[in-house]
């Protein structure tokens, strides 16, 4: 009962004082327009961030395609650039040849599995 009584004497207090009604209109207004509308000052910020982030991601693919667009330009030039993209990474070879890949093995997969710890 008593926080009730005391809200209402705040209450009474801020509805008799002209300059506290506009105070509290104001400070209710920017905590609405700062926090908890649409365009608020947080979304604002988010949506910054979020900009920052899609413009660095457009440099990389605009770096991307500009990498792709020279190496087909290679290819449609020189016939042995396209001859080493197949060997590569196709291991495609020649009538005459024979192609060894090695691959690493892993560390982990080496290890032999305690019965112990697997259980």
């Amino acid at each position: 009962m008593k926080v009730i009584s005391n809200i209402k004497k705040y209450t009474l207090i801020v509805l008799r004082s002209q300059a506290l009604k506009y105070a509290t209109v104001c400070v209710v207004a920017v905590l609405i327009v700062g926090f908890l509308d649409e365009n608020s000052v947080w979304n604002h910020l988010k949506n910054r961030q979020r900009i920052a982030e899609l413009t660095e991601e457009k440099v990389r693919y605009h770096a991307d395609y500009e990498r792709d667009k020279a190496q087909i330009r290679e290819l449609d030039r020189n016939p042995k650039a396209m001859e080493k993209i197949a060997r590569e990474r196709y291991f495609m070879k020649a009538d005459d040849e024979d192609i060894f890949v090695m691959k690493e093995e892993n560390k982990e997969s080496e290890q032999p599995v305690d019965d112990e710890t697997a259980q």
